[in-house]
């Protein structure tokens, strides 16, 4: 058997003739595709408004800046996460405050959440870490009742439900949805704005689109010379027809693909969960919540560290298998220790799991008889860290 990656796109003829339709249409950017596209990731997050964006970043700064995020202003989030998530209240010239996580579902802990908010508090993003939706219905009451705004960070949690029926991307002021190839729908690159505060969607559009207003794509708008009238400071963050075609026939098989892993990890579930020295990902009990497979990370047990973490990583590679560590906790990124002062010990719960997570390769197309593989060389490398314990 060849070397299993960790992540792998789930492309089809019908993704390459969708783009090949759109390269010979002519039409390769702010059209139809992009429009469609917009439509049918709100349409499935139950939103009213969507902004295609070039990336899940650029979603998140469009945001924050369109709700006024600033220099003097601070947004509470979380520092076990991707670093955009942080990035982009920097990029908006605010403070990031990171609370701890609820070790159980790995996101925000709501209580650390609501203690750290402060007159200077402006917004709270929240993110929905490998797809567990878990707090947000807290998070977002929270928000409320602080008069604060919630963007989510749905970047990894496309076709998620909550226990109480709510679905990834239904949350707050905005959310945003990344499209990255290791996602559960890819565009290559992109992401997505969705909304049902329609001013709030119009200055994300001229956001995106060097500070012209929305309007200035539109033939007699352009004509007019609007197309060369910027309302405001913007930037480049359109996406293409091209990369909105993809998106548009991937959206197509989306119940089909979020099956496929489901499956994946199911299996993955059934041959691990005998397994005393792994933690697996906590799915939410209640029957009408759904978890939205992006990745599949199990941690170690509290009796190892990162030491170990890494050395099964490094056996599983031997092994031609790809894994990796996910996340590193933010906070202590060089940068973010350098400019804030942030140390080791700071979000003890975070960093804690940080050094003992491990992501297992995780894709649509993944068999059977591969996890089978996965699994047994993970067993292998967990019981020689046992051994060499004694």
């Amino acid at each position: 058997m060849s070397h299993i990656p960790l992540s792998q796109p789930d492309i089809t003829d019908r993704e390459i003739d969708a783009v090949v339709a759109t390269l010979r249409s002519g039409r390769l950017s702010i059209g139809p595709e992009q429009e469609a596209f917009e439509h049918a990731v709100a349409n499935a997050s139950g939103r009213t408004q969507g902004v295609a964006v070039s990336s899940g970043t650029a979603g998140l700064h469009a945001v924050l800046l369109a709700l006024g995020v600033g220099p003097g202003d601070e947004v509470i989030t979380t520092p076990f996460s991707f670093i955009a998530s942080a990035n982009c209240i920097l990029m908006a010239g605010a403070t990031p405050v990171f609370v701890d996580i609820c070790p159980k579902s790995l996101n925000m802990d709501p209580a650390r959440t609501e203690a750290a908010i402060t007159a200077k508090t402006k917004a709270i993003v929240a993110v929905e870490v490998f797809g567990n939706t878990t707090h947000l219905r807290e998070l977002e009451r929270i928000a409320q009742r602080h008069e604060v705004a919630l963007v989510e960070d749905c970047c990894e949690a496309l076709g998620g439900v909550t226990a109480c029926g709510r679905r990834a991307g239904s949350f707050g002021r905005a959310s945003v949805f990344g499209f990255y190839p290791n996602k559960q729908i890819t565009t290559g690159e992109g992401g997505m704005i969705v909304t049902d505060d329609h001013a709030l969607a119009d200055r994300c559009r001229s956001l995106r689109n060097q500070g012209r207003t929305p309007q200035a794509h539109h033939g007699a708008d352009r004509a007019a010379g609007s197309w060369l009238a910027h309302q405001q400071l913007g930037y480049n963050y359109r996406m293409s027809e091209i990369t909105a075609a993809l998106g548009n026939a991937q959206m197509a098989r989306l119940p089909q693909m979020l099956d496929a892993r489901r499956r994946v990890a199911g299996d993955y579930m059934r041959q691990l969960m005998d397994c005393d020295d792994l933690v697996l990902p906590t799915v939410e009990a209640e029957t009408d919540a759904t978890m939205s497979w992006f990745v599949f990370v199990v941690r170690l047990g509290a009796d190892y560290g990162r030491v170990e973490r890494d050395r099964i990583i490094d056996g599983m590679k031997r092994h031609e298998i790809g894994a990796s560590n996910y996340f590193p906790c933010i906070h202590l990124q060089p940068f973010y220790q350098e400019r804030f002062g942030f140390k080791k010990g700071d979000f003890p719960i975070a960093e804690r799991i940080s050094e003992r997570t491990l992501a297992l390769p995780f894709y649509n197309l993944l068999d059977e008889r591969s996890i089978e593989l996965i699994c047994r060389t993970l067993r292998l490398m967990v019981d020689r860290e046992r051994l060499l314990k004694r």
